[in-house]
């Protein structure tokens, strides 16, 4: 949940959106050539293999579209799919299908890329100590469903937004004239709230781990021997967050330094859809 809305509520108000945007007036092409009465039968079906995201927010799509529509997943949200596999079988009135058609697919497809990418740096990392966290940079709009896809590929969520974490930056440094002050200051107004600062050197770790307060460090874009080194300073004393130069290529070196978490920004923001297509089986 996004914290200031249900997870429900953000469903329903992307789908809507997402199918005001499509739809528009109405679809001039379904209506001038489907006949009212027309029923179908159709398939999502699998082109690839991943992992499954979004089925709550397809079966959405078509509600919104017509409630007589039947949707029904072979799958759950975080299962393995392979290529040739049935997602889903949907059946209902023919126009409500297809004007439903390309919204559904872009969530799903969308989801199911978050998810899967998820699950392939989950699976860098088995067996090491660190954990596969995402961050703010989602697409505007769409920051629960797409957060959700990465716990559907048993990654897991950083803070939801500005509100509900304490994230010192560089910036916030600079405003506050020292790390020590922009901690207290901080702190004062949020002692609920976990409080995490962004370090980029050994010296800022060393000064960080001498005030009181902070729960987590974000080693920022520091090389592998600079992030042993930082374990070893901290001695688990706070958990420690890797970020910055993140890849598939290089995270498992990554978790191997002894970090808690690493956060990938590319789960969200360079993220592949996964192709699953729509197919019409049938119609009656």
């Amino acid at each position: 949940m996004s914290g200031l809305q249900s997870y429900e509520d953000a469903v329903k108000d992307n789908v809507r959106r997402a199918l005001a945007e499509d739809i528009g007036i109405g679809d001039v092409t379904t209506l001038a050539t489907v006949p009212a009465g027309l029923g179908a039968e159709a398939i999502l079906l699998c082109k690839e293999e991943g992992v499954i995201a979004g089925v709550e927010v397809v079966r959405e799509v078509f509600a919104q579209v017509d409630k007589r529509i039947e949707v029904v997943f072979f799958f759950n949200n975080g299962e393995r799919i392979r290529p040739g596999d049935e997602a889903a079988k949907i059946s209902g009135p023919a126009r409500g299908i297809l004007v439903a058609e390309r919204t559904a697919l872009n969530f799903l497809q969308h989801l199911s890329g978050i998810a899967t990418l998820t699950f392939r740096f989950v699976a860098a990392v088995d067996g090491t100590h660190a954990r596969i966290l995402d961050t703010r940079k989602t697409t505007p709009g769409l920051r629960a469903l797409e957060k959700a896809a990465v716990k559907c590929g048993w990654g897991e969520n950083h803070r939801m937004g500005l509100y509900d974490m304490v994230l010192i930056k560089d910036n916030h440094i600079a405003a506050c004239g020292s790390l020590h002050e922009a901690v207290k200051i901080a702190g004062q107004p949020h002692g609920d709230l976990k409080i995490e600062v962004e370090c980029n050197t050994l010296a800022l770790l060393k000064e960080a781990l001498g005030i009181d307060g902070i729960d987590r460090i974000m080693l920022d874009n520091m090389s592998l021997d600079v992030m042993r080194e930082a374990v070893k300073l901290v001695g688990g004393k706070v958990e420690l967050e890797a970020s910055g130069g993140v890849n598939l290529e290089t995270v498992r070196d990554i978790a191997l330094t002894g970090v808690d978490f690493i956060s990938v920004g590319a789960l969200t923001h360079s993220v592949k859809a996964l192709d699953i297509s729509l197919d019409i089986t049938s119609i009656v």
